[in-house]
């Protein structure tokens, strides 16, 4: 069995840096790249894509909301048309640092607030959707299963790769716990570890509330920000490889 691990990298800005990217990127098998809204700048940009490059990473752009004080953590007011834009705006940015190394755009993940958003709001979704489909052909949209965002990208013919957080508590109805509330977080990386095997062989995730949600996904996020992110990438990769799993990023129609 294959399965994809990506973490959230390239968060850096300027002079304050954010994250263990070199050591990450020997462990994933993809990057979304902070592309400057909520986070990143164009040297961390270039940076993070040569890194991943060299690694054989799979390049993922990572658009948020245009939020660099709240981390891309607060929902904003943006019509759908603008948050096209600004999707699109972003991603086309990482695809051309993609390009210049040699590589290409493989898929698309909102980040934060925008990702929590538009997983509930169809005109939100499709919005996200349709930028993610002007970036070229065989992008991908990575989102939760049985979210908008998945049914805005099977609507217009796009990929959709279904995303499971190994770190982040989730409710009973199988979204995310909000990150304000206690426990949203999950920094025990065996208790990670027993989460992801859980939704990989049984297809369950057991929620906040102790019930056993429906889950099935195509990749595993941990965040780059978390300040454990190495040890649970490093705990992830040796139970993955101890059921003869293969880490690697999904594979492209």
């Amino acid at each position: 069995m294959t399965i994809d691990l990506n973490a959230d990298l390239g968060e850096s800005l300027g002079a304050w840096s954010m994250g263990d990217d070199e050591t990450l990127l020997s462990l994933v098998s993809s990057a979304n790249i902070a592309c400057g809204f909520h986070a990143g700048d164009p040297v961390v940009m270039r940076r993070t894509v040569e890194a991943a490059v060299a690694r054989g990473v799979a390049i993922g752009a990572h658009p948020g909301y245009p939020d660099l004080q709240g981390f891309g953590r607060r929902s904003m007011a943006l019509s759908p048309g603008e948050m096209r834009d600004a999707v699109l705006y972003q991603a086309g940015a990482l695809a051309a640092f993609a390009r210049a190394a040699g590589s290409r755009l493989a898929h698309l993940k909102p980040h934060g607030a925008l990702y929590n958003d538009a997983a509930r709001d169809p005109s939100l979704a499709r919005a996200v959707a349709l930028a993610c489909a002007e970036c070229g052909e065989g992008v991908a949209l990575f989102g939760p299963p049985g979210s908008a965002l998945e049914d805005a990208a099977r609507a217009l013919g796009l990929r959709f790769v279904r995303e499971f957080f190994a770190d982040r508590a989730y409710r009973d109805d199988g979204s995310l716990v909000p990150r304000s509330a206690a426990g949203a977080t999950i920094h025990d990386p065996e208790a990670c570890v027993r989460r992801t095997l859980a939704m990989i062989e049984l297809g369950r995730v057991e929620s906040a509330g102790g019930a056993a949600v429906p889950m099935r996904a195509d990749t595993v996020c941990l965040h780059g920000d978390h300040p454990g992110a190495v040890a649970l990438a490093r705990a992830l990769s040796a139970a993955l490889a101890s059921r003869g799993m293969t880490v690697a990023p999904p594979a492209r129609r």
